[in-house]
Order: C-alpha cells, then structure tokens, then sequence
C-alpha cells in the first residue's frame, strides 16, 4: 500500500528549489501532481513530468477524479508520494473521499478576491471557506500536521495561528 508521505498546496504546483528539496525528504520515491487543467492537457503534462523527473522521482499527473480511482483501486501501490494540488479544494476532496495524509503543507497561494483573501503568511492567501476546510481536515480526518511554509527554508505558521485570523 502507497501513503501520501506530504500533501503540498501550491499554484505554481512543481517549481525549483522548493521541489528539489522536498522530494528528498525521508521515504518519497514519487511525485503525484493532481489537477485537471494539467493533467488534461498533453503539453502541460509533459512539462510538468520532466520537470518532476530532474527531482530524480517519478512523476505522475493526474486528475483528481483518477486520483480517487487511484486510490481506491491500488492504494497508490508502493508509492511514497509527494502529492501536489493549486487548491485546498482539491485536497479536501481527496482526503474527505478516503485518501489519507497526516502532512500538509500550503506553500503558495495568490489572493484572487481582495474582498474575502486575507494574507495569512508568505505567500499565502486565504479565504474563509478555506480556513474551515483545512480546520475540517484537521478536527475530523487526522490530517494532524497542516501548516503554511513558503519555502522549505521559510518559517513555519501552524494552522492554529492561521485559524485565529478567521476567528476560528
């Protein structure tokens, strides 16, 4: 059986130093990037599999409906992964559909409402219907370790001291 050694939420998905260094983290010997734009469209997918080959990992690009297949049918197979989303939303999906992960990292989220974003942290905008999923995650499906780090080499925020910016 496969786990989802991290769980990163990120727009930028595979980009850099941020990727070369997470994907040597202890026990990974994949990267799962899911996200339909990507895995939809040849070029995209290609590119994003060679730019996560140069990690050294296998790099698999998928939709997140492939991914719950995936899941359910092969329990990842022996896949340490890195698993990549652009979204909380997505994550939710997949961990409230049965995939489970204890590791969560948001790394890189732009503001698209100035309305309803609030810049939680380097990098990282939040809304508050985002806020409750990751706190959902949290309290109710043993994603026990969610945080907000930029870079490996930035400082860490902890969902608490993020939640409290939402009265949460």
């Amino acid at each position: 059986m496969g786990v989802v050694n991290l769980a990163r939420v990120d727009e930028r998905l595979i980009h850099g130093q941020v990727m070369m260094t997470l994907s040597q983290k202890k026990g990974v010997n994949s990267i799962f990037v899911v996200d339909d734009v990507v895995a939809k469209d040849k070029f995209m997918r290609d590119l994003y599999k060679s730019a996560g080959g140069r990690t050294g990992q296998k790099t698999i690009v998928i939709t997140p409906e492939k991914a719950k297949f995936y899941w359910d049918e092969y329990q990842f197979k022996d896949y340490s992964c890195i698993l990549i989303t652009k979204t909380v939303g997505v994550i939710y999906d997949l961990v409230t559909h049965g995939v489970p992960m204890k590791e969560l990292n948001i790394g890189g989220i732009a503001q698209k409402d100035p309305e309803k974003d609030i810049f939680v942290t380097k990098s990282v905008y939040l809304n508050k219907s985002d806020a409750e999923k990751l706190k959902e995650l949290n309290e109710s499906y043993g994603v026990k370790d969610i945080y907000f780090q930029s870079t490996p080499s930035a400082q860490k925020s902890t969902l608490r001291e993020v939640l409290k910016q939402f009265d949460l």
